[in-house]
């Protein structure tokens, strides 16, 4: 089984009352395994930028945000083949893991926008909504407050898919026996 911890970035604007539709313009994922042993490995990383299909300029909010710039989308990929080499690298056995539900959701609404199939999407769990259960909490926390919870230093930069992934897998390694999966 292959456990893909994933982060999403997308397209954004300051105003959150202005109607606008987010695009992913960055997929930040490790693989990991567990051996015969027991023992817990990341194996692998995926981080692709995405050039977004209806909102190809960047908002200043944007860029300042997951500090993701105009070149980096302008020369990436659409979706349908970043997407494809994305589902190629998690392999056929696996579970996708997010911090909520937003990043699979995201994904999902991408795949409609291309015409893509996106029931691959549904082996899916929200690591946010069953943290509270295992350290007691009232409600779901952000990932920085989980991180300082679990005694884990944030590394990299905030708001960048593959450094919050990276972040998200230490939470992940560190209650793999109190996930669950089904």
């Amino acid at each position: 089984m292959n456990y893909i911890i994933f982060d999403l970035e997308a397209t954004c604007i300051k105003d959150k009352y202005k109607t606008f539709r987010n695009e992913t313009i960055e997929i930040g994922a490790v693989k990991i395994i567990q051996r015969e042993n027991g023992q817990l490995e990341i194996i692998d990383t995926f981080d692709k930028f995405i050039r977004p299909k209806l909102n190809l300029i960047l908002s200043k909010f944007c860029k300042e945000l997951t500090s993701i710039q105009q070149e980096d989308v302008n020369f990436a990929h659409s979706f349908p083949t970043v997407i494809n080499e994305f589902k190629e690298w998690i392999g056929n056995e696996y579970m996708l893991c997010s911090w909520g539900f937003y990043d699979q959701k995201q994904l999902e609404n991408d795949s409609i926008l291309y015409g893509l199939n996106s029931f691959w999407t549904n082996k899916h769990i929200s690591l946010k909504h069953q943290f509270p259960d295992i350290m007691q909490l009232s409600k779901p926390c952000g990932l920085n407050k989980a991180l300082k919870l679990s005694g884990i230093s944030f590394e990299g930069t905030h708001h960048r898919g593959i450094d919050d992934a990276k972040n998200i897998a230490k939470i992940f390694c560190k209650y793999f026996n109190y996930w669950k999966f089904g």
